[in-house]
Formats: structure tokens, sequence, C-alpha cells
């Protein structure tokens, strides 16, 4: 049987083609019911942890998606009651911690996550804490988040001003956005980091950073004034749950959907192309809409109806900037597999597993034939966790088939050689041949990945 989007034969029992993760056993050509990061959602889907934690939904999905319920419910039980220091504090850093904790956990860049927590989330904090402290000196008493009066509610002015409504839906979007851009095109643009999900994923740390200093700033008179009673438990209780979940989804989503753009597909990022531009107006877009929107509402009648309006407006935003990054990202999946089935650059190794579904994966694949995950997402760098030991002649243990050209040579990952580095050599057969590779013990320790080479050579 053949792919009859790459032409790749496929054994017959194939659901997924292991090169371009066509769906062989369905019409929809595009595979929009079956989501590259997770097949079993749809493209079309608001499932978050996802969406903006790709690489680690193959492992413990649920482990993000329970420390996040558990940092939300903890600001919103501390603002019901009246502790809105500790209430602001947790609201604005659960996201980045949690999302800090993941890059770590999935050790996405080896020995350099420090290089990328360092330029995505210090770099874009410092410019967001020295760009909130200027604007909001500059308006001075007058202006506060949606109008409302961090002392105890009610509001401040006789109305919307012509020139804070240009304020924060206008410059404060613009000038943000162009900030939360700086850490994350650095990294792209180095050839470890040009990859589409890495692109997303810098995207994602500056706008979560950047949302985080914010709500500190904006916040300041509520972190330092102590408790402000119960009177109005709904507004507080909404007023954290916008600063510390929809904001930063807002400008994560919307910074990551351009850096992966900048990013684009295949090895080698894409630079400022027209998609990048596109990618950029789309998050300026929905910024100015959820600054305006945030503004306006505040000053509605009741300040819990402004903060309620405020927190549904900024989820449809939201909600629309989940849909572009999933099609983005499954675009990207697909497209960038069949790039790399044109290189075919990728050298023979041992028998590898799926961890997603614990079934063995054809040479060369991109994704799994059996379940359809991307395998990419299923990279790891933990090679004391996830490598399927091989030594030759040893008992119990197994060598690979047959050792790779050297101008082919595949590093112990699954993954070609990074730029400058030295092929490890193969071990060589024991006599008689090459016995069939080890099946990895349990679902938690799969083989090495096989995945389809992201560096770009300069």
């Amino acid at each position: 049987m053949d792919c009859p989007r790459c032409q790749t034969q496929l054994p017959d029992v194939a659901h997924f083609c292991h090169h371009c993760g066509l769906d062989v056993r369905s019409t929809d050509v595009s595979r929009r019911k079956s989501f590259a990061v997770k097949p079993d959602e749809p493209v079309a889907s608001f499932s978050l942890v996802s969406t903006i934690m790709p690489r680690g939904v193959s492992e413990h999905p649920q482990t993000y998606r329970l420390a996040l319920v558990v940092a939300l419910t903890l600001a919103l039980v501390t603002a019901i009651f009246g502790a809105l220091p500790l209430a602001v504090m947790i609201a604005a850093f659960a996201i980045p911690i949690v999302y800090i904790v993941y890059l770590y956990d999935v050790n996405l860049w080896e020995d350099e996550p420090v290089p990328v927590v360092a330029l995505a989330f210090v770099l874009t904090g410092a410019l967001s804490l020295l760009f909130t402290i200027a604007w909001t000196m500059l308006r001075g008493e007058t202006f506060r988040l949606g109008g409302i009066d961090a002392s105890g509610g009610g509001l401040l002015g006789p109305g919307p001003q012509v020139t804070d409504f240009l304020l924060a839906a206008l410059l404060v979007p613009l000038v943000g956005e162009a900030l939360r851009q700086v850490g994350p095109l650095l990294l792209a643009s180095r050839p470890h980091f040009d990859d589409l999900m890495d692109g997303l994923t810098f995207g994602i740390i500056s706008g979560v950073a950047y949302a985080s200093f914010d709500t500190v700033v904006k916040h300041w008179d509520l972190v330092t004034g102590g408790g402000v009673g119960t009177d109005e438990p709904g507004m507080w209780a909404s007023l954290i749950f916008l600063e510390g979940f929809v904001k930063p989804i807002v400008m994560g989503t919307a910074t990551g959907i351009a850096c992966a753009e900048f990013s684009g597909l295949g090895r080698g990022y894409d630079g400022f192309t027209p998609r990048y531009w596109r990618g950029l107006l789309e998050a300026v877009v929905a910024n100015v809409l959820y600054g305006g929107g945030v503004y306006l509402f505040g000053f509605v009648g009741s300040p819990t109806l402004g903060v309620l309006l405020s927190v549904i407006w900024g989820l449809l935003i939201a909600a629309v900037l989940i849909l572009r990054v999933r099609n983005v990202l499954h675009h990207g999946l697909m497209e960038a597999a069949l790039e790399a089935e044109a290189r075919e650059e990728l050298g023979e190794a041992e028998l590898q597993f799926c961890r997603r579904c614990e079934m063995p994966l054809v040479s060369h694949a991109v994704f799994c034939n059996a379940c359809g995950a991307a395998l990419r997402v299923q990279q790891s760098l933990h090679p004391e966790r996830h490598r399927v030991h091989a030594t030759a002649g040893a008992p119990g243990t197994t060598a690979p088939a047959a050792e790779a050209p050297a101008t082919e040579a595949v590093t112990a990952e699954g993954s070609p050689p990074q730029a400058g580095e030295r092929p490890a050599a193969s071990a060589a057969p024991p006599p008689g041949g090459a016995g069939p590779a080890a099946r990895p013990p349990g679902r938690g320790e799969p083989g090495s990945d096989s995945f389809f080479d992201q560096e770009a050579e300069r």
C-alpha cells in the first residue's frame, strides 16, 4: 500500500503514514479530525495543555493540567477570603512557574535551558516591568485596569477618556507586543532553536512573562495594602481569574503565533516573511481588542459586572487564539514532515518504539503509523530515561541492525548529529548478525524517539 500524499510504501496494516502523517484509513485529507500533537483530539479543539505544551502531552498531560488547576484554585480562594496580596502574587506567577517547570521537565534544549529562560522570560519580564512602570506613572491615579479602584471598588473618573482609551487599546498593546518579540526572535534565529515548536514555545514564555510583571505593577497597591475584606468576593475572584489566567493565555498564544511563523517550517528559520508579519498583525489585533475591551467594560454600572464582562471578552479572544495556534502547529508538523521526507537524511538506527502507544516505529518515521502521533512532540533529551541501550555481545542486550554510513550517522536519541558534532561510532554487530531490538519494559520507559532533523546547516 502506498501513501497517496507522499507515495511512501506502507505496511498493509498502517493507519497513518509514518512519513507525512496522512490518515490512510480516512477521507480526511487534511487530517482535521486528528491533531498531529494528540491524535485523539480534533484540530478544532480548545484543549489548552496540548496547545501550549505540545511536547509534554504524550507523557503526562494530567500533571500540567492539575498544576494549573491547583494554582488557579488557590488564587481564587485566597481572593474570595480577602487575602489579596497573596492572591495577586499567585495569579501573577502561577502559569509562568508551571511553564518553566514544563521546559525543564521535557528538557527541550539539553544543557541550554538557562539562556532560553533568560532571554524568553527574564528579559521580557524586565522590559515589561520598566515599560509598565513608565506608562502607569505617566497616567498617574486617573488610570486603573477597567477603572476599578483597588482600595475597595467603585469607579474612577466620570467615564472613558480618549487619551486613556488610546493608551490602553493602542499604545500599550503595540509597544508591549514589540517588547515580547525581542527575546524569542533572538533565540529563534539561532541554529539550535529554529524549529517551529521552538518559536511557539519561546513566544508563549515571553507572553506569560510580560503578563506576570504587568499584573504585579498594575496591582502593586493590592500587594502592599493587605486584605480588603469580603464585601465584593465575586469581583475580586473574577479580577484574579482575569489577571492570572485569561491575560497570560491571550498574550502568550498571541506572541507564540508570530514567533512560530518567524521560525517557519522545516530546517532553518524563515525570518521576516509575509507569514511572520501576518502572525504579528494577528497578535497585535488580539491585544488591541483585549486591552480596549477590558478598559471600556470597567465603566459599566457595577464593578463586578465590569470584571465579569472583561473575563468573558478575554475568554472569547483566548479561544480564537488557541484555535489559531493549533492550526499553525498542525499545519507546521504536517508540512515539515513532507520536507523531511524529501531530504531523506536520516540514517538507520536500532528499532524504536512510540512513547504513546508503545508500537514499533518504522525506520525513518516522523509519525507513528499505529496511532498517528507526531514523533517530534515525543522528543526527549533525557537519555537516562528514554534511550534503548544496545551493547554488542552483552548478554540480554541488542546491537543495532547495521552500522549507519559515516555521512548519515545517527545519535542515540534517534536524530542526526548536531552541527559540528562528531558522529558516534556504531557498535559492531555480534557474530551472525544483529538480534531483534528489545522492547522497553513499560509504558513510562519507551525507546528513544525518531524525529526528523531540526537543525539548520549554517
